[in-house]
């Protein structure tokens, strides 16, 4: 594996194969797999799960890992393409991140969309301009419309859980957040679900449909294995039978990049708070899903965080084992 960027670049049966091997490797580390290599990892954005991770996944294999990001430089880095570096910064990411890479064997690089053009950040413009400086294997730890890391590990939690693919009822819910966040993980999530072959609904206010393309895309990857994919503002209805439950915010694709408009759209929405009562006509064994951190009496109620429908600490928990699988097939003896 030369490269670990979109769910959707790797085959059902390939996808398949590395949970069985993220399994494998979750009963039994192979704790001398990666003895002796490196993993260079850039973080232009904050990180909890994702840096501690993916260190701890080289650690049990058996390599180490190294983090650099913008707050870590005594130079300052500069992202900006095209500045004349006349202010603080002294160095510039365009020479950063090859001198970076060449200190490890595999490079992670996660990167937020700029939330300024949705075509850019459809287009992933800033996270493809750092992969072409980048020779060695790289791994997308998130980008701006992508994260392939969190929906491998998603995939793995909805196998333990036993969440039937054909049949399978999955909601994609917008929740109600202060900000405008990202459309990496919706976006990753719809696909992840569609792949599957899942009946998937993305349950959104008005003004937070998903874009077009990503759900034309999620639909081929739906009819292709025997799923659905469609989106509604109608939250009874979305919900009946539903097997799953993944909440995520969102930023406003009417409004994007319009920090006002976006505010004063979602002031509408604060009600969109996952609670109890939005499962009372799901499926008995309904489970909870999200990405963390989250928003408590935000996004998700106390009661339904904590109580026996969340599975987020073993979705966190798996994001170590599902990179342990790619870190494996990248840069041990794997064959994808």
């Amino acid at each position: 594996m030369k490269e670990f960027y979109d769910l959707a670049d790797f085959s059902v049966e390939e996808i398949d194969a590395l949970i069985a091997l993220a399994n494998r490797l979750q009963r039994k580390p192979d704790p001398q797999a990666l003895a002796g290599k490196v993993l260079s990892l850039l973080f232009l954005s904050p990180s909890l799960r994702t840096l501690a991770s993916f260190q701890a996944a080289m650690v049990r294999l058996g390599g180490g890992a190294f983090v650099i990001s913008p707050d870590m430089s005594i130079h300052g880095i500069e992202t900006r393409p095209g500045i004349v570096m006349d202010g603080m910064a002294a160095e510039h990411i365009r020479e950063a991140v090859p001198v970076i890479a060449s200190y490890g064997d595999a490079m992670g690089i996660r990167a937020f969309a700029e939330r300024r053009s949705l075509d850019d950040d459809l287009a992933d413009r800033e996270y493809n301009a750092l992969r072409d400086l980048v020779s060695t294997p790289l791994i997308n730890m998130e980008s701006a419309i992508g994260h392939p890391c969190q929906s491998l590990a998603d995939w793995k939690t909805l196998d333990e859980l036993g969440v039937p693919r054909q049949g399978g009822r999955f909601v994609l819910s917008w929740a109600y957040h202060p900000r405008a966040l990202p459309l990496a993980v919706p976006a990753a999530t719809v696909q992840m679900a569609a792949m599957r072959g899942m009946d998937v609904t993305v349950l959104r206010p008005e003004g937070f449909e998903m874009p077009a393309s990503i759900m034309d895309r999620a639909a081929q990857a739906a009819a292709a294995a025997g799923g659905s994919v469609r989106e509604t503002d109608d939250r009874n209805e979305a919900l009946d039978g539903a097997h799953v439950i993944y909440a995520k915010s969102w930023s406003s694709t009417r409004h994007y990049g319009d920090k006002v408009a976006d505010g004063d759209l979602r002031r509408d929405f604060d009600d969109w708070c996952v609670d109890d009562p939005w499962f009372d006509t799901a499926a008995p064994d309904c489970r909870f899903m999200h990405c963390l951190p989250v928003r408590r009496g935000v996004v998700v109620a106390d009661r339904v965080l904590d109580g026996p429908r969340s599975v987020v600490i073993q979705e966190a928990q798996n994001r170590m084992y599902a990179q342990m699988a790619v870190l494996h097939e990248m840069l041990g003896n794997g064959g994808l």
